[in-house]
C-alpha cells in the first residue's frame, strides 16, 4: 500500500482491521436463503442446531488466526463449513486466513464464494476489497467493493471501508477520491489515526504543507510514536521541515532509527532525499 500506513504499520492497521471484521464474521452471519423466497436477516434465534456448531466452529476459527496458528484455523473452517455449507462468513474467514498464508488464488476463490452466498454482506465486501488493492494490485475492482461496503444500510462499521477506498485511491495517486473518502471517514470517527495519516498524505502530496502539518498533529495525539509506521514516521519529518517546525523532528527522527534501520524512509532521511 502506498499510504501513509505503508509498511509494517499498514499491516497492523489491517490487522486491527481484519480482527474487527473477524468479530462481526464470528457472529450469526448471513447465509444464502432458500431460493430468495424471504428477504428477512437471520437473528441468534433463528439459527438451527447445524448453523449453532458452525458458529462455534468459525469463533474457534478466528482465535487459532488471531495466534497465527493458520492451519488450526483452517481445520475449524472446514467443520464450520461442515456444518452448515452456506456459511458466507466462513468463506470469508477463510480467505483471510488464505491472505494471510500467501495463498493469493485460494483466498480470492474463497471470497467470491462468500460473495456469491450473501452478495448484500458489506463485511466481506469490505475485506475483498481491501484484498483486490492490497494483495492483488486491482484497485479499480477494489473501489467497487469498498463503495459497496459504503452503500450498505446495515454496514455497522461504514469507516472501516471509508478508510480503506481512502488509502486504495492514494495508492493511485487519486487524492481528490482520497480526500472525499478520509473526510468522510474524520466525520464518522474522528480519533482514527489511519485517517489522519492518509489525510496528511493527500495534503503533502498537494503542497497544502499547512494542512498536512495539520493532520500530522492530529495523528500524533490521537496514536503514539511508537505505533507509527516507518512510512509515517518519515512523512511526519517532511513535513515538519516544509512547514518550518523541526522541534520534533529528533524523537520522530530516533524512532525511525531505532524500529527501522533497514527502511527505504530510514535510507532516504541519511541521504537526505526529503523530496522524494
Amino acid at each position: 500500500m502506498i499510504g501513509a500506513l505503508a509498511g509494517e504499520g499498514a499491516k497492523r492497521a489491517a490487522a486491527a482491521l481484519a480482527l474487527g471484521l473477524l468479530a462481526a464474521c464470528a457472529g450469526t452471519g448471513e447465509r444464502a436463503g432458500n431460493g430468495g423466497a424471504t428477504s428477512e436477516l437471520k437473528t441468534a434465534s433463528d439459527q438451527t442446531q447445524a448453523e449453532k456448531r458452525a458458529a462455534i466452529r468459525l469463533q474457534l476459527a478466528v482465535e487459532y488466526y488471531q495466534q497465527g496458528k493458520h492451519d488450526i484455523a483452517l481445520d475449524e473452517i472446514k467443520k464450520a463449513i461442515a456444518a452448515d455449507p452456506a456459511y458466507a462468513d466462513a468463506y470469508g474467514v477463510r480467505a483471510l486466513i488464505y491472505t494471510a498464508m500467501g495463498e493469493l488464488a485460494l483466498a480470492e476463490e474463497n471470497y467470491q464464494h462468500a460473495l456469491r452466498l450473501a452478495p448484500r454482506n458489506p463485511d466481506l465486501a469490505n475485506n475483498y476489497g481491501a484484498f483486490l488493492c492490497q494483495s492483488v494490485n486491482r484497485p479499480a475492482e477494489a473501489m467497487r467493493q469498498f463503495d459497496a461496503a459504503i452503500a450498505s444500510p446495515v454496514y455497522r462499521t461504514p469507516v472501516s471501508a471509508m478508510v480503506n477506498a481512502g488509502q486504495c485511491s492514494l495508492k493511485t495517486k487519486n487524492y481528490d477520491a482520497a480526500e472525499r473518502y478520509l473526510l468522510n471517514a474524520l466525520r464518522y470517527n474522528p480519533d482514527l489515526p489511519a485517517t489522519s495519516a492518509g489525510l496528511a498524505r493527500v495534503y503533502y502530496e498537494r503542497r497544502d504543507y499547512g494542512r498536512a502539518g495539520f493532520f500530522i498533529h492530529r495523528l500524533t495525539e490521537v496514536s503514539t510514536l511508537d505505533t507509527l509506521s516507518a512510512d509515517a514516521l518519515w512523512l511526519a519529518i517532511r513535513v515538519g521541515r516544509k512547514g518550518g517546525e523541526r522541534a520534533n523532528e529528533a524523537s520522530l527522527l530516533a524512532q525511525l532509527r531505532r524500529r527501522f534501520p533497514g527502511s527505504p524512509e530510514f535510507a532516504a532521511y541519511e541521504r537526505g532525499a526529503f523530496d522524494e
